[in-house]
């Protein structure tokens, strides 16, 4: 792929939309109460490390995971319906302050578990970078992806400095609007691509 392919696609529209859709679902400032949790209980995370960890991951998952789609004979659209259902969930959760995503694993390691996985690498960041590969060019939703990790790593780094700066009223209006986004993001992905598999079928 070279590099005038590259800036052909390159498009600052989808990057922002890629941004915005990812850091409402990462929700790091509404996770920034848990980081500060987590460092009273002397279990300190390490902002670095955990940014480093969960690009990689999300990235790994984002190339890696057309290959595990054709493996079970899934394509893309059909992964996008999927995906566009759990964005709907996850924008319930944020506009309804219910807990439909119940994690009980293993609480070690403050970085790894919860930060990394599920905080920030978790199941709705893996289906929504898959589900905007329907919609928008790869190099504008990695762009969209680092500029959020580049975020995640002054958040966690400032934690105490954050929850300051930006109060709880205010995250907590922060969370119910990037909810509603969501939900608007969950249903045009699932108008836009069950109308292609219903072609499809057709």
């Amino acid at each position: 792929m070279n590099i005038e392919y590259i800036l052909s696609r390159l498009s600052l529209q989808q990057m922002a939309s890629a941004f915005i859709v990812l850091f409402a679902i990462i929700d790091v400032l509404g996770s920034t109460p848990i980081f500060i949790s987590l460092k009273n209980k002397g279990r300190p995370t390490n902002a670095f490390r955990a940014t480093i960890i969960s690009t990689i991951l999300l990235v790994t998952f984002y190339y890696a995971g057309d290959a595990v789609l054709r493996l079970f004979s899934v394509d893309i659209q059909s992964f996008a319906v999927a995906g566009s259902l759990i964005i709907f969930l996850l924008a319930l959760e944020m506009l309804l302050d219910i807990e439909i995503f119940k994690y009980s694993g293993p609480l070690k390691e403050a970085t790894l578990i919860p930060v990394v996985f599920p905080l920030i690498a978790g199941a709705g960041s893996f289906t929504t970078l898959l589900s905007l590969k329907a919609e928008y060019a790869s190099v504008n939703i990695m762009g969209g992806l680092m500029l959020n990790m580049v975020f995640v790593y002054f958040v966690i780094k400032g934690a105490d400095r954050v929850e300051r700066i930006v109060s709880r009223t205010a995250i907590y209006v922060l969370r119910k609007f990037f909810g509603v986004i969501l939900m608007a993001i969950a249903v045009k992905l699932f108008t836009t691509n069950i109308a292609t598999l219903i072609q499809n079928l057709c």
